[in-house]
């Protein structure tokens, strides 16, 4: 019997996963790597560009823009998965559409909610 210390089985185990994750990126069409990436940089701008909409809501400017970029920033993984994507199950196609639907849907709560009088 073979005595394995923890850094071999934990390569093992990447070794694993890495291979897991490269054979569902061929058998879906989609890079992995880039989709990684792609999720890690839209998500970092995505918060960035939410902290200038709150700069802006602080200052009394528009927003649009800056939410606008946000919203594409935060869409991008999702999209590259939806155009370059093949034999992608429909479960997919519908937690995308939820996740969308339902942001759309919180985002217009909040905008068209009266604002609560504050009394001083």
């Amino acid at each position: 019997m073979h005595t394995y210390s923890y850094l071999a089985i934990m390569t093992d185990y990447i070794t694993i996963f890495k291979d897991w994750v490269i054979g569902l990126g061929e058998k879906h069409e989609v890079n992995p790597l880039l989709l990684g990436s792609l999720y890690i940089v839209s998500k970092l701008c995505f918060f960035s560009f939410l902290g200038w909409v709150l700069k802006n809501l602080r200052s009394k400017k528009t927003i649009l823009i800056p939410l606008l970029l946000a919203c594409v920033s935060f869409s991008l993984p999702y999209l590259y998965l939806v155009i370059a994507g093949r034999n992608i199950s429909i479960w997919v196609y519908l937690c995308i559409g939820l996740m969308f639907t339902y942001g759309g849907f919180s985002i217009w709560k909040k905008i068209t909610a009266k604002p609560i009088p504050v009394n001083a």
